[in-house]
């Protein structure tokens, strides 16, 4: 299999990690792309007609994309490693659609700073960005929530998500400091980041 992916994009990060956790590390390679919504580089474009990544060439198909179905083939590939069964399932995807959703937020924030015109920019619809990821973190810090027992528990797809969220908030919001006020979340978070699998996706330096 080839993955297409980029080693700053979360989305790709997510799949990244999952490859490692799932145990396929030696049956995909890594494809370097680059490209934004402007210029689509060297986007694989005839991949995921989108011009986005991650996208993966499978052995028995065609290619598939987003993030969220390439996983899924991945857990299938692997065996069932990544999704529990029914009804614990539902909770994991609800929480990699929560985090899926922080990503959609803080990446559209980036763009707007990074390709919009500066005299083009409305700050309110950035702070409004924001204000999803920070709803969405405080619901899951939330003392007693449904998702503390989540966290706590094996390892699974939502929690490889979520993970890869927070380090993108610290890649490319750090001022915003995630952390202040979410002490649970801060936790599980700096034990999640010492996983093998994290350590060997880490970005490289904005």
């Amino acid at each position: 299999m080839r993955l297409y992916t980029s080693p700053t994009t979360p989305f790709g990060r997510k799949v990244v990690v999952a490859i490692h956790e799932a145990g396929l590390a030696d049956r995909v390679t890594i494809v370097d792309v680059t490209g934004t919504p402007i210029d689509p580089g060297t986007l694989p474009v005839d991949r995921n007609p989108l011009g986005k990544i991650p996208a993966l060439d499978r052995d028995d198909g065609g290619p598939v994309y987003d993030s969220r179905v390439i996983c899924r083939y991945l857990d299938m590939v692997s065996g069932g490693r990544l999704y529990p069964g029914v009804p614990l399932l539902w909770d994991t995807l609800t929480l990699e659609a929560t985090a899926d959703g922080m990503l959609d937020a803080a990446v559209l924030m980036v763009y707007e700073a990074r390709l919009r015109p500066e005299e083009l920019r409305f700050a309110p619809w950035v702070d409004a960005q924001w204000v999803k990821v920070a709803r969405a973190l405080d619901t899951l810090d939330a003392r007693e929530s449904r998702w503390t027992a989540h966290l706590a528990g094996p390892i699974d797809m939502g929690q490889i998500a979520l993970a890869c969220a927070l380090a993108y908030l610290d890649f490319r919001h750090g001022a915003r400091d995630w952390r202040a006020g979410r002490p649970a979340l801060a936790v599980w978070e700096a034990a999640f980041a010492q996983r093998p699998s994290m350590i060997a996706t880490r970005p490289p330096a904005a």
